[in-house]
């Protein structure tokens, strides 16, 4: 696989050599080296209202030494810039000692989860805009409540090399595209917004296709059709079934965070120090795993060089680990895990996830809703906010349902849940053999950084959750 080394001008050898000297003497650290070009185009209103391409190039370098570190980064790739950077990261050595513990390269791996492929050559720019306006068109035709459409496509491709002051050198090409499609509708003064998407690490054909991109379009009308009939959601304790695949985003949030290997060292997450613990309800079996192909969260190495694998967290209830990088792993005496990511060259790695979801279950969502004389069945959620240190969240519902007299009635809007993780995890009655990923659309966002992931899980039912409501009695 060619390098960066190859197309930049700078030199490997003398990277290499302004790396070691710097790193002498340190735990770890690394030189990434980044370039990344990207494009986005947006029709709104019938308008092409955005096309705009960007390129972004440039290294970081890194020294770690016991728990501290320090980072430099430049977007040009000179001698004199490494040199720079070297002068910053050296000052991490300033009064601090190794952690004596044992630091091991990343391992090396062949396999290939996605295309090496650029996706922003493979389809002309005509035709990607002309798909746009026929997703317009196809909803204007559809319906006559449809008053507004935007659709986008997003699409990069994004070459990393990564430098050890060993002379291991590990590179990676990773593309990344997306489908966005949103409809706002109107009824008797009423105005209404569904939306839908789809992505992954694949090229822009999948989605270019008229039966998928058709898809999304439905999928993003059938909500706001959905929401036009909606009331406000009533508030109080009740049992709550959460739809399969996007609905995992709640468990990313308020269950995937506390398990990332920083939070834990640092004795700050509501799961530090509890391995080998019931943690969650028994059956429940969540997993990172960021070797599925194509997926939006998957790589083939992480941001450090360690191969991406598959974590399992939590078996059958019971705490077995965390999502680590290089540095947190070392400090807690474990491996790797290939969790070290980072948003780009100009930020410094940290533990976060991949492709996080719980297992399949036994039970079917027809079973979880008969067994509910009255409560909410969630498909989708907006947003929330977790607080990674007590687990207690609150989380939007954009689309959910009353569960009456154990059926789906009638639809409702308004409704938030508010609720712990861990103890929303000990309340798990059925879990669905249904388990699904998200289509592709997932960002997290941690420390200021943002990073795609994905996320899943099958149906569940949670009895009873706080459910927040806007029904006046």
């Amino acid at each position: 696989m060619q390098h960066l080394f190859d197309t930049t001008g700078l030199n490997q050898q003398t990277a290499l050599s302004i790396l070691s000297d710097t790193l002498h003497g340190l735990d770890d650290g690394e030189l990434f080296l980044e370039w990344t070009s990207s494009e986005n185009f947006l029709l709104d209103d019938g308008r092409l209202k955005n096309a705009s391409t960007d390129i972004t190039q440039g290294f970081g370098m890194r020294g770690v030494l016991g728990e501290a570190s320090s980072y430099a980064h430049s977007n040009e790739f000179s001698e004199a810039a490494l040199k720079r950077a070297a002068e910053t990261v050296r000052a991490v050595n300033y009064g601090q000692s190794p952690s004596q513990a044992d630091t091991h390269a990343p391992l090396g791996t062949n396999k290939q989860l996605y295309m090496q492929d650029n996706p922003l050559e493979a389809v002309a720019t005509k035709q990607k805009i002309a798909t746009l306006r026929a997703i317009d068109t196809y909803l204007r035709d559809k319906d006559t409540r449809v008053r507004q459409v935007s659709a986008s496509l997003a699409g990069e491709v994004q070459h990393v090399t990564i430098l050890r002051a060993d002379g291991q050198m590990i590179s990676d090409i990773r593309p990344l595209v997306r489908l966005n499609v949103s409809v706002v509708v109107e009824k008797d003064g009423r105005l209404e917004s569904g939306s839908s998407g789809a992505g992954g690490r694949v090229l822009y054909a999948d989605y270019l296709q008229e039966s998928n991109w058709q898809r999304q379009a439905d999928e993003a009308l059938r909500q706001a059709l959905v929401n036009l009939e909606a009331r406000p959601a009533p508030a109080g304790e009740m049992p709550v079934v959460l739809g399969p695949g996007w609905c995992g985003v709640l468990l990313h949030e308020a269950v995937g965070h506390g398990l990332e290997g920083d939070f834990n060292r640092k004795g700050t997450s509501t799961f530090s120090g509890r391995v080998g613990e019931q943690v969650t309800s028994k059956g429940i079996t969540i997993v990172d795993n960021g070797t599925i192909p194509d997926r939006r969260g998957s790589l083939n190495v992480d941001d450090e060089g360690t191969p991406t694998g598959e974590t399992v967290l939590i078996e059958d209830g019971i705490l077995k680990g965390y999502m680590q990088d290089r540095m947190n792993a070392r400090l807690m005496g474990v491996p790797a895990t290939g969790n070290g990511r980072r948003e780009s060259y100009a930020h410094r790695p940290m533990p976060r996830m991949t492709n996080t979801y719980m297992q399949a279950g036994s039970h079917s969502r027809d079973e979880m809703i008969a067994s509910v004389k009255r409560g909410l069945y969630a498909t989708h959620f907006s947003g929330g906010q977790v607080d990674i240190t007590s687990g207690d969240f609150v989380f939007n519902a954009s689309e959910a349902y009353m569960i009456e007299d154990g059926k789906i009635t009638t639809p409702v809007k308004g409704a938030t849940l508010i609720g712990n993780g861990p103890v929303a995890m000990q309340k798990v009655r059925m879990i669905g053999s249904d388990m699904a990923l998200d289509e592709g659309i997932g960002t997290c966002g941690k420390g200021g950084q943002s990073v795609p992931v994905g996320v899943g899980q099958p149906s569940l039912l949670i009895d009873p959750i706080t459910v927040g409501g806007t029904a006046t009695a």
